[in-house]
C-alpha cells in the first residue's frame, strides 16, 4: 500500500542508518506512515494483566505526563496503576528513542507530550460525533493549542490475541483543505483571549488552532464527505509499530484495543520541508500568517 512505509528495524536500541534516516524523513513529511513490523514493544514480568479494559468510566484512554509521571484515566488498584506507570514510562522513553534515531535532525527541537495507553475496544463504543474516531479526521487539540506545530505520533499495537488494529487512510492534506477550508471564517476578534481567561484553552489559540479545530469538527460532522471521501484500508498486526503526522495525514481507527501511543509536537521551522506542513499549506489557501 503506497500510504505505509516499511522499516526493517527491529532493535529499540541500533543506531538507523543514513538512508534509512532520509527515506523516513522524506516519507513522513510527505504525509506516509511508517510502519516497523519487526519492532515489538516488550512486555515484562506481571504487565500482561494490563492487557485488560482498565480504563476508568467512559474515559477511552489512560494518560501519563512524562514529566510528572501522573497516571490519569484508569480504576486499577495500586499495585497494577504502578505497573502501568512503569510500562507506560518505559514506552515513552522507547518511542522517543525511535524517534531521535531515525530522525536526529528533529532531536534538538522535539518535544514531548502525553503518552497514552489505549485499552478500550474502538468499534461500537458509544461517544459523541466530535470524538468519534472511527470518522475521517486530522488531529487537533481543542485545549492545548500547538501555534502550528507538527503534531507527530508514534503507536504500538499490543493486542495479546493477535487482533489487528484497524485504521482507514484518507486524501491528501492539501485537498481535503482546499476542499473544506475555504468556507470556514476567521476567529472571532478576542476569542482567543476570552477562552484562554475562561480556562477553556491552556494558551490563547492562533488562527492556525481555530482552523484546523474547525477542518477536524467539519471532516467528522459531513455525513456526505465520510460516506464519499476517497479512503484506504491498513489493518496494523498485533505486535508492530507505526508512526505518522496525525495532523496531517486524514485517518480513522476502525477497530482494536490495547495500543500504546506517544505525542511528541515539532515546531515547523525543524522539519527538511516546512512547505509541507499544514501550518504553510493554510497559510497559503488564507493568504497571511496564521502563527
Amino acid at each position: 500500500m503506497s500510504d505505509v512505509i516499511s522499516f526493517a528495524i527491529s532493535d529499540w536500541n541500533l543506531a538507523c542508518p543514513s538512508e534509512a534516516q532520509e527515506r523516513a524523513t522524506r516519507a513522513l513529511e510527505a504525509g506516509k506512515v511508517l510502519l516497523f513490523p519487526q519492532l515489538r514493544f516488550p512486555i515484562e514480568n506481571g504487565e500482561a494483566q494490563l492487557l485488560s479494559p482498565i480504563a476508568a468510566g467512559r474515559a477511552k484512554n489512560v494518560s501519563l505526563d512524562p514529566a510528572s509521571g501522573r497516571v490519569r484515566g484508569s480504576d486499577a488498584d495500586p499495585a497494577e496503576l504502578k505497573l502501568l506507570q512503569n510500562m507506560m514510562t518505559r514506552w515513552a522513553t522507547l518511542s522517543k528513542k525511535l524517534v531521535c534515531q531515525l530522525l536526529p535532525h528533529y532531536a534538538m527541537a522535539l518535544q514531548q507530550a502525553r503518552t497514552s495507553y489505549r485499552p478500550v475496544e474502538v468499534a461500537g463504543r458509544p461517544t459523541s460525533w466530535r470524538k468519534d474516531d472511527t470518522r475521517l479526521h486530522v488531529d487537533s487539540f481543542p485545549s492545548s493549542p500547538v501555534h502550528g506545530r507538527r503534531i507527530l505520533r508514534v503507536f504500538t499495537n499490543l493486542h495479546p490475541q493477535g487482533v489487528t488494529r484497524k485504521w482507514r487512510l484518507g486524501e491528501p492534506f492539501e485537498a481535503l483543505a482546499q476542499h473544506f477550508v475555504p468556507s470556514i471564517p476567521g476567529p472571532l476578534p478576542g476569542s482567543s483571549f476570552v477562552l484562554n481567561a475562561l480556562g477553556v484553552t491552556k494558551s490563547r489559540r492562533s488562527a492556525y488552532d481555530h482552523f484546523m479545530l474547525q477542518l477536524h469538527d467539519r471532516m467528522k460532522a459531513d455525513a456526505d464527505y465520510q460516506a464519499k471521501a476517497v479512503r484506504e484500508s491498513f489493518e496494523f498486526p498485533s505486535g508492530v509499530t507505526w508512526m505518522v503526522y496525525t495532523d496531517q495525514v486524514s485517518h480513522a481507527a476502525m477497530g482494536g484495543r490495547y495500543a500504546l501511543e506517544q505525542t511528541f509536537l515539532l515546531p515547523v521551522e525543524a522539519m527538511r520541508d516546512p512547505a509541507r506542513s499544514p501550518l504553510r499549506v493554510l497559510e497559503k489557501l488564507r493568504g497571511h500568517a496564521l502563527a
